[in-house]
């Protein structure tokens, strides 16, 4: 049975939805405020009835909570990703909350509508909120990963049947960026693996990951990941089994490959083996020659002493490289771009270049390299319309 409280010019609906675990009794709230030249008859009438219909929606279990955003976030995180989500993915959400929060964190969950996503979607191309980097407005895609979050977090409130409805659904999105996606072509790639080859001694170990790198197309924290283990080097064939990344509060850390797709082998050439095979002689000598001080992980990329590379090292080496020798700079994931555009111009069907990149699914693929699949499809059209001569 509902409760009618007035408080001033409004009037408080509390309905009991029964006890907590801890015994304590669960109240539902909302307010009525009646429009002004109503009467006392009138305003009696509507109060009634939506006493009636919150009492009912409150039975069905679709009642709103009066918590605040921010509050109910964190619980998300509490009670959701800090069981479910991987901790490099947990950080990338955490490092969201600022403007998130900012925005809408003191707003009830009830009282959030599309409107107030919409306003912080245009508020987000702002210079202001762009914080510790160069001015200029944020790429749709950042957008869209902030209100991606807010989205999961609404999701979760209606599995909790916290609220109803989730005002993400009926925004409107900024158009993605079309800007081309740069990529090393053969000529180039070609430059960088020959002075690759001629690094110092004290660069042996991060030119083997940048050209590891451009014949493989794993990612960072697969190559970061690697052990010796997973090189077969009789077979010729490598193995994603794990991976390497960094967050501030865990440091380095080894954790699962990014989808069960990114388990995969690959076949590797002789050339490779030899380079790989040069390379483990070379590790070997170098803690030969730390002695104590060299901790075996088996990972081909370490720090100094054999622990784990710390993921951005390599980052910093390929940027300090291409500034020695005068080369236009890409950043290192242009590598992963560079094996899959040669697997595609090559006559590889999707799903195999799926395979060979450790993508979820074949559409990941096809989306992320649209251009590069109708650009081969041209080249194979042209190549038949140049062995066949047609006349008319």
């Amino acid at each position: 049975m509902a409760t009618i409280q007035k408080r001033g010019d409004s009037y408080k609906i509390t309905v009991s939805t029964g006890y907590s675990a801890d015994g304590k009794q669960v109240r539902q709230y909302t307010t009525y405020k009646p429009n002004e030249g109503m009467t006392t008859r009138q305003i009696e009438k509507e109060l009634q009835k939506k006493a009636v219909l919150f009492e009912m929606e409150c039975l069905k279990g679709q009642v709103t909570a009066t918590i605040k955003f921010e509050d109910f976030a964190r619980q998300w995180f509490k009670e959701h990703a800090e069981i479910k989500l991987k901790k490099r993915t947990l950080a990338n959400y955490h490092g969201l909350e600022y403007r998130i929060y900012k925005a809408i964190g003191h707003l009830r969950m009830d009282k959030i509508t599309p409107r107030h996503i919409q306003q912080f979607i245009l508020d987000m191309t702002n210079d202001d909120n762009r914080r510790n980097v160069s001015k200029g407005k944020l790429s749709a895609k950042t957008v869209k990963l902030h209100v991606s979050l807010i989205s999961t977090v609404f999701s979760y409130g209606i599995k909790m049947q916290v609220v109803s409805f989730n005002p993400c659904l009926a925004v409107t999105l900024p158009k993605p960026d079309t800007k081309e996606r740069e990529i090393y072509n053969e000529e180039e790639t070609q430059q960088i693996i020959n002075l690759l080859l001629k690094e110092e001694k004290q660069h042996k170990q991060l030119a083997v990951y940048c050209i590891l790198a451009f014949f493989t197309g794993f990612r960072r924290g697969e190559l970061c990941g690697l052990e010796w283990r997973d090189i077969c080097f009789d077979k010729q064939i490598m193995s994603v089994n794990r991976t390497s990344n960094y967050t501030n509060v865990d440091g380095v850390f080894t954790d699962t490959p990014k989808t069960k797709s990114s388990y995969r082998t690959i076949r590797i050439s002789s050339e490779m083996v030899g380079l790989l095979t040069h390379y483990k002689q070379f590790q070997a000598d170098y803690a030969k020659d730390l002695g104590d001080k060299w901790i075996d992980t088996d990972r081909l990329f370490t720090a100094w002493d054999g622990e784990p590379m710390f993921p951005n090292t390599p980052i910093k080496f390929f940027a300090g490289f291409c500034k020695r020798h005068g080369i236009r700079y890409l950043n290192l994931h242009s590598c992963r771009h560079f094996a899959a555009s040669i697997l595609i111009n090559a006559g590889l069907d999707v799903k195999s270049v799926q395979t060979f990149l450790g993508h979820s699914t074949p559409m990941v693929t096809l989306t992320t390299y649209c251009h590069e699949f109708r650009t081969a499809q041209t080249a194979a059209t042209e190549a038949l319309s140049n062995a066949i001569n047609l006349k008319i």
